[in-house]
């Protein structure tokens, strides 16, 4: 346990340390704190042109990043790829997932009066049957070994520790006065609105992992990013990130509109330097001592894809239904100064950017709950980025 003791103070304080900053704004807690679901209570500062100019060169950049990582000092090497059974069929759980996935879609969006209460609840089969059906995928791909086939404990305290963790963010959004709110609230009443959206957030980890086994199936993929710079922090370096992290946190609270966007990634400097110092694995680890930046940039990549379908279905959820609310899950944005050219309505384009950062802090999360309460975390990461047979990686 003593091991653990960094990271324990790390996590405690990304709940005390907005606070702190919330308390120097505002002398107590923000505005809108604690209505849950989370409702908009202030307006942001409208679009500014200069801020939109600078976060598009750093999108770009990172564009650039993935697209020809080459010219960031990767290097092509070719390997022989591990022999795959074109014959293996895809399991007994992919037809029921996509059978549940297309039926609650078609409820999501159709709703339909002679059966209005169903559109209420389609969000949790939508995204179960999808998780299954991207199962079915690595499955098939992966010569009969995916996430529910080979480890389906991890897939459970998968949708725990997912329900949980998500309330992280849903707790630090108040700081950034509600970056998201869902304004379909009056759906349920508060304890159903509770319970739902507590069920709701079992698919977020399960989803994103499952993107990720899929990513992992392409030989491509798995080595695009796998020869990379070395990049090894002192642990002197490593506390000062830790700190600046924590730092962070503070003036997020305290400049809720100007640092918004710590919400989506600062959680990364809060607690991954407390892993490095407690020598714990996280997805950083490979690239400091191979320079395999596979882990990290795949974890983002598959978020980035599970995200466009996060807000696909959401945009069709209300899209076709604007004179009452039907999708209790059903959000919008209210983003400070970047709020334009939007993609399905409500998502603006750099937006999606930050589902690159939002898919590692997810992955940092779970193995922060997983460190700290003795779960078994291994089967959603991959040795040395491929999977054959039953030798899931346990670092």
């Amino acid at each position: 346990m003593k091991q653990k003791r960094l990271l324990l103070l790390a996590f405690i304080l990304l709940f005390v340390l907005p606070l702190i900053g919330s308390y120097l704004k505002w002398d107590g807690f923000p505005p809108g704190y604690g209505e849950f679901p989370a409702q908009k209570v202030m307006d942001d500062p409208p679009f500014y042109l200069p801020a939109f100019i600078v976060c598009s060169g750093i999108a770009l950049a990172i564009l650039l990043f993935l697209l020809v990582p080459k010219i960031f000092g990767f290097k092509k090497v070719i390997s022989e790829a591990p022999p795959k059974d074109n014959t293996t069929k895809y399991p007994p759980w992919f037809i029921p997932g996509l059978v549940v996935t297309l039926v609650s879609w078609f409820f999501m969006w159709g709703r339909f009066d002679i059966v209005e209460p169903i559109d209420h609840f389609t969000f949790v089969p939508l995204w179960w049957g999808f998780i299954f059906v991207l199962d079915g995928l690595v499955y098939k791909r992966n010569n009969g070994v995916s996430l529910w086939s080979s480890r389906p404990n991890t897939m459970k305290l998968l949708a725990v520790a997912s329900s949980f963790s998500w309330f992280v963010f849903e707790y630090q959004n108040f700081f950034v006065l509600e970056n998201w709110y869902y304004p379909n609230s009056n759906i349920f009443s508060n304890f159903g609105n509770i319970s739902w959206q507590l069920l709701s957030y079992t698919t977020v980890l399960p989803a994103i992992f499952e993107w990720y086994w899929l990513l992992c199936t392409s030989k491509t993929m798995r080595e695009r990013y796998a020869h990379g710079p070395t990049i090894k922090l002192s642990t002197s370096l490593l506390y000062i990130l830790l700190i600046a992290g924590w730092v962070s946190l503070i003036l997020m609270g305290y400049f809720p509109h100007q640092l918004f966007f710590l919400l989506w990634f600062g959680l990364v400097p809060a607690l991954v330097p407390a892993m490095a110092i407690s020598k714990l694995w996280s997805p950083f680890t490979p690239i400091g001592e191979k320079g395999d930046w596979s882990f990290v940039i795949l974890i983002a990549l598959a978020t980035l894809l599970n995200g466009f379908f996060w807000e696909f279905w959401n945009f069709g959820s209300e899209w076709f239904h604007h004179d009452a609310p039907t999708n209790p899950n059903y959000w919008k944005y209210s983003v400070p100064y970047l709020d334009a050219f939007h993609l399905f309505s409500e998502m603006p384009i750099l937006g999606y950017f930050g589902y690159l950062f939002f898919g590692v802090v997810c992955w940092v999360l779970w193995l922060c709950v997983a460190y700290l309460v003795n779960f078994d975390h291994s089967g959603s990461q991959f040795e040395d980025g491929y999977q054959t047979q039953k030798n899931i990686m346990n670092p």
